[in-house]
């Protein structure tokens, strides 16, 4: 007993079978708490319990228990698996411990997949170089002046593509752009979905992607829409006539722009004359992806706005409200509030008929109406705007019906509007329905009754939207 215990190998044998086990067990609990926190580390844990624990322990049994030679072939080649273990750790927990779960705007989730690759690369060519001196004894600096001569030849030869990748890299590393980024180059106006060592690809948003070789790119001169954040604007001249005041031309496009749904939010729109009976208005975006819905719906929505607040857009005339036109709604209104023919001459002078875009907003929540809109044709989509932001659809109005029941009260309206679609509609101002209503006091109470209807509405759409969550 005394003899065994003085050999050297018994120790190792021991410390071995009495080792690994218990190294797999802690190992193995390691591991299931990283899974169960959902870390990225997990999997480099369960690279050392399954390989690198086990081959470093064959590895001592060999060479310190049975005492076989370092330089034996079957020695050598666990000493290389295990090597090239430690290689593949080193590089799985790099990647799980600085860049998986990285918060977003950080440089570690900015920095491009390509920069990765690099240090990979280097990182496995080091390994293996450590690993062929050590373990088989190789020439390495032998093999990498090799190596470098036929780098050389290489790039000579391949002197194009290697240009391109290495101005891929000095385009990366200087970070102009980010994946996701919208740029406006010589030659395509888009998004950046990806870079590679080659190119550059920007989805141009018409079904297209420009391919676009990084030599060119760092060579060319281009504009980062997306930089500096929330900064981007665009801007849309107009032309009207020479008898609109420029102020008020002004004012309503500003109104109409503000009201855009893709107007970045805290942000507001400005118009200017510039001169020449044009005027330029400027629409800060939330993103340059939204410039083009952004300019169709403003240019489509103040064809609308210039005629209701009777101004002459591109010079034009509007004469939408003609005499059949006003008689059609007269009898909507007449029918709306049970007027009869004598109470319909009355305030025929003082109505309005005119028109909203589809989408355009017709009443907006909270604020208090001047004057009451009753729907000719078209539809109107009543909506509740909450707290949370969240929109509640109240319902649908259509011909007959009519908005800004509160004109007479001057109370906030609960609910906001807005057209489904090219809608008509007749207006009467605030101060000729008071004048109707001195001389018809029923119709005070059918204006009262409506307003009660639809708070009553309201109420009951937002409690059945509340029980429903």
């Amino acid at each position: 007993m005394s003899d065994l215990l003085d050999t050297p190998w018994f120790y190792w044998a021991l410390g071995v079978s009495l080792g690994l086990p218990v190294a797999l067990i802690v190992l193995t609990e390691i591991r299931n708490a990283l899974i169960r926190r959902g870390s990225g580390l997990a999997g480099a844990v369960g690279l050392v319990r399954n390989f690198i624990v086990p081959l470093g322990a064959l590895l001592l049994l060999l060479v310190k228990a049975n005492e076989v030679s370092a330089e034996a072939t079957p020695v050598r080649v666990i000493a290389t698996a295990f090597g090239f273990m430690v290689l593949i750790l080193l590089l799985s927990g790099f990647n799980a411990t600085l860049f998986q779960g990285a918060p977003e705007g950080s440089w570690r989730k900015r920095i491009p997949s390509i920069f990765l690759d690099v240090t990979r690369f280097v990182v496995i060519a080091i390994g293996l170089a450590l690993i062929l001196s050590y373990v088989w004894g190789a020439d390495v600096g032998g093999l990498f002046t090799a190596l470098g001569v036929t780098s050389i030849v290489l790039g000579l030869a391949l002197q194009n593509a290697v240009g391109q990748i290495v101005s891929g890299l000095l385009l990366l590393f200087e970070q102009p752009f980010q994946l996701g980024d919208w740029l406006d180059t010589p030659s395509a106006r888009g998004r950046v979905v990806e870079v590679n060592w080659r190119a550059t690809h920007i989805d141009t948003g018409g079904g297209g992607l420009q391919i676009m070789p990084n030599s060119v790119l760092a060579a060319a001169s281009f504009t980062n829409l997306s930089r500096p954040a929330d900064a981007y604007s665009i801007s849309v001249t107009s032309v009207f006539g020479l008898q609109d005041a420029p102020d008020e031309v002004c004012a309503m496009l500003a109104r109409v722009a503000g009201t855009l749904p893709q107007v970045r939010p805290d942000a507001t729109a400005k118009a200017v004359a510039v001169g020449g009976q044009e005027y330029k208005t400027t629409i800060p975006l939330r993103s340059p992806a939204d410039a083009g819905a952004a300019r169709a719906t403003f240019l489509r929505w103040i064809w609308y706005a210039s005629r209701r607040a009777e101004l002459h857009l591109d010079e034009a005339e509007d004469d939408f409200a003609g005499p059949e036109r006003v008689a059609d709604a007269m009898r909507v209104v007449a029918t709306s509030l049970r007027l009869n023919p004598s109470e319909l001459a009355e305030i025929a002078p003082h109505i309005r008929v005119t028109r909203y875009g589809t989408d355009e907003t017709v009443q907006v929540q909270g604020e208090v109406p001047a004057r009451m809109t009753f729907v000719v044709g078209g539809r109107i989509r009543v909506v509740s705007r909450r707290e949370d932001g969240s929109v509640v659809v109240v319902g649908t109005l259509e011909s007959g019906d009519f908005l800004g029941q509160t004109t007479l009260t001057r109370e906030p309206v609960l609910a906001g509007a807005h057209a489904l679609d090219e809608t008509t509609v007749l207006q009467i101002e605030r101060d000729q329905l008071e004048a109707l209503v001195m001389r018809k006091p029923a119709l005070l109470h059918e204006i009262g009754r409506a307003i009660e209807e639809r708070r009553e509405t309201t109420r009951r759409v937002l409690a059945a939207v509340d029980s429903a969550q």
